[in-house]
């Protein structure tokens, strides 16, 4: 009678644990899946990243060129010169420079030293790049995520197939205490597995 349970015991573990070993391997695959498009979502940000952040850097140069012609024509007494420069400011300058003119930093000491130390020079290349590096960095920690939660379900896999091992090499022992302690062992690793399991998040593509 007792060799007839153990045999009942070691089906259904061989059952459950086998079904149980596919479902961890498919989310495996699953998470490993969302992982390289995670990274793939990470890389686009920051190759959009570092060509915003270059066009950025330009733009900034232009303005420091423009401005410092300025500067030098008005302080030269070149005044049609310092017109013509002030003409060809950017659009994205021409706020902050207007600002800086405001606070007379001729007169006021405590003004700021040039129009790009005012909140108003903005630049939209600047604030695109933020932005990429942003999602760069989210898509990177999601990334993170997914590779480990990759990782514990083939871990979940290793300890299904291992209790899949005991259940296989129980019939194989010829006195039914062997059996039952194997069997016993599978059935507590199995059940850790599946508690185990349970905790962890499911990919489930639809």
């Amino acid at each position: 009678m007792t060799h007839r349970r153990l045999d009942v015991v070691a089906t259904f573990l061989l059952t459950l644990a086998g079904v149980m070993t596919a479902w961890a391997a498919y989310q495996a695959r699953q998470w490993t899946g969302e992982q390289a498009l995670a990274t793939s979502r990470a890389t686009t940000a920051r190759i959009t990243e570092n060509r915003d952040s270059a066009l950025a850097n330009r733009q900034v140069q232009i303005d420091v060129a423009t401005f410092a012609q300025w500067l030098n024509a008005r302080a030269t007494g070149h005044g049609a010169l310092a017109n013509f420069y002030r003409q060809r400011f950017r659009d994205e300058f021409k706020p902050a420079f207007a600002a800086w003119v405001a606070t007379r930093p001729l007169k006021n000491p405590s003004a700021p030293e040039t129009p790009f130390a005012v909140p108003q020079y903005q630049l939209a290349a600047q604030t695109a790049a933020d932005h990429q590096e942003a999602m760069a960095a989210a898509a990177g920690n999601q990334s993170k995520a997914a590779n480990q939660r990759a990782n514990n379900y083939t871990l979940a896999v290793v300890l299904f197939a291992t209790a899949l091992f005991f259940a296989g090499i129980s019939s194989k022992l010829q006195t039914e205490r062997a059996r039952a302690w194997v069997l016993g062992m599978g059935c507590v690793l199995f059940l850790v597995a599946v508690v185990w399991l349970v905790t962890l998040p499911a990919q489930i593509t639809t």
